[in-house]
C-alpha cells in the first residue's frame, strides 16, 4: 500500500510517498481503509519535530481518519463494511491504518467522507475545551483564537449554540467573515486591531473564557483580555512558541489555566473525553453544527497541502484522500 513516510524532522521536503507493507488488526483492533485523513498542525509540528512527546522519525503521519472497516481483530463488535472515523496516533497518511475499535464512531448522517474526517480532532477538542474543561455557561463570554481554523470553527459554534458571546480572531477578512457566520458575534483582525483592546471596550474587564492554540505572546496577552475569576484552557503553540504566563497575574487575577491535549486525555480519561459524541453526532446530523471543510488533496499531493496550511491559506478542515 502507499504510505506517507517522514525519516527525518525538517520542511514539507521529508514528506515522502512510499510502498510499505499493509497493516494487520491485533486483538480489538480493526483495519480501516482511509478514504479521507484530516490534516492537523499538530502533523506539522511533528514534522518539524517541535512537538513535545510526538513520533520519532521513521513515521506515518496522520491523528484522524474516515473510511471503511476492512479487517478486524479478534474480539471487536465491528463488521467489515462500516462506516466509520477515528483517531489514531499516527499512521494515517495511507491507504489503510489500523485502529482501536473502542475509539470508532460511526460516520454520522449527512457528512461526506471528507467532512466526517474533520470531526473527530476537531470537534472534541473544541466542546472539551469550551465545556468539559471550560465550564462554559450560557450567557458568559469567550475568546477564540485562529476562530476560522478547523478547531476555531468547531468551537464557535459550539459556543454560539451554548449561549455564550463569542470574539474571535483572524488574520483576514475573507476568515472573519466566515467565523462570523457560524456565529461569532465579534470577530477581531488580530493584523489590524488589537483583541485586547476591542474586549475592554466591548466587555466589563474582560471575558469569562479564553481559548488559546496559538501560544507565543498570544498567550500573555490573553491574560490582559481574560477577567478576574475567569478560565484560559492552552491546547495548543500553532506559532511555533509556548506561551510564557506570569504566575503573579495569575494570582493577582484568581484566574485558572488548564492545559488540554487529546492524545493523552483520550488515554488517561476516555470517558471524559468521548461523552461529548453523542451530543456532537445529534448537532452534526441535525445540521445546527457544520464541518468546515475547505479542500481535499491527493495522497501524493501532501507537500502542497502542508504548504497549504503552513501559509494560512486554509479556512476549515484539510484532507488527503489516498
Amino acid at each position: 500500500m502507499h504510505a506517507i513516510r517522514v525519516k527525518e524532522y525538517g520542511g514539507r521536503d521529508v514528506l515522502d510517498i512510499e510502498d510499505v507493507a499493509q497493516p494487520e488488526p491485533d486483538a480489538g483492533e480493526v483495519r480501516v481503509e482511509v478514504k479521507a485523513a484530516g490534516i492537523n498542525f499538530a502533523d506539522i509540528m511533528q514534522r518539524r519535530g517541535h512537538y513535545q512527546g510526538g513520533p520519532t522519525p521513521p513515521y506515518t503521519p496522520g491523528l484522524e481518519v474516515a473510511g471503511v472497516v476492512d479487517a478486524v481483530g479478534e474480539g471487536v463488535g465491528r463488521e467489515p463494511g462500516d462506516e466509520v472515523v477515528t483517531m489514531v496516533d499516527d499512521g494515517g497518511y495511507a491507504e489503510y491504518v489500523t485502529a482501536d475499535a473502542a475509539g470508532l464512531f460511526d460516520v454520522p448522517t449527512g457528512l461526506s467522507v471528507e467532512e466526517a474526517a474533520g470531526f473527530p480532532v476537531q470537534f472534541l477538542t473544541a466542546h472539551n475545551c469550551l465545556h468539559s474543561w471550560g465550564d462554559l455557561e450560557a450567557g458568559e463570554s469567550v475568546l477564540i483564537h485562529a476562530a476560522a481554523g478547523g478547531v476555531g470553527t468547531a468551537a464557535v459554534q459550539l459556543a454560539s449554540e451554548a449561549g455564550a458571546e463569542v470574539f474571535g480572531t483572524a488574520s483576514t477578512d475573507e476568515k472573519l467573515a466566515l467565523a462570523e457566520r457560524l456565529g461569532c458575534d465579534h470577530p477581531i483582525n488580530y493584523e489590524d486591531e488589537d483583541f485586547t483592546a476591542v474586549i475592554d471596550s466591548e466587555t466589563d474587564h474582560g471575558v469569562d473564557l479564553v481559548l488559546d492554540g496559538v501560544g507565543g505572546e498570544t498567550s500573555a496577552r490573553s491574560l490582559d483580555a481574560l477577567k478576574e475569576f475567569g478560565r484560559m484552557v492552552v491546547y495548543g503553540a500553532a506559532s511555533g512558541e509556548p506561551g510564557q504566563l506570569r504566575t503573579d497575574e495569575v494570582l493577582f487575577g484568581n484566574q485558572t489555566i488548564q492545559g488540554y491535549h487529546l492524545g493523552r486525555a483520550t488515554r488517561r480519561q476516555p470517558t471524559r473525553v468521548f461523552e461529548a459524541v453523542p451530543e456532537l453526532t445529534e448537532l452534526l446530523e441535525s445540521g445546527r453544527l457544520e464541518v468546515q471543510f475547505d479542500r481535499a488533496f491527493d495522497l501524493t499531493a501532501v507537500q502542497d497541502a502542508h504548504e497549504y496550511i503552513e501559509s494560512r491559506q486554509s479556512s476549515g478542515k484539510v484532507v488527503l484522500t489516498p
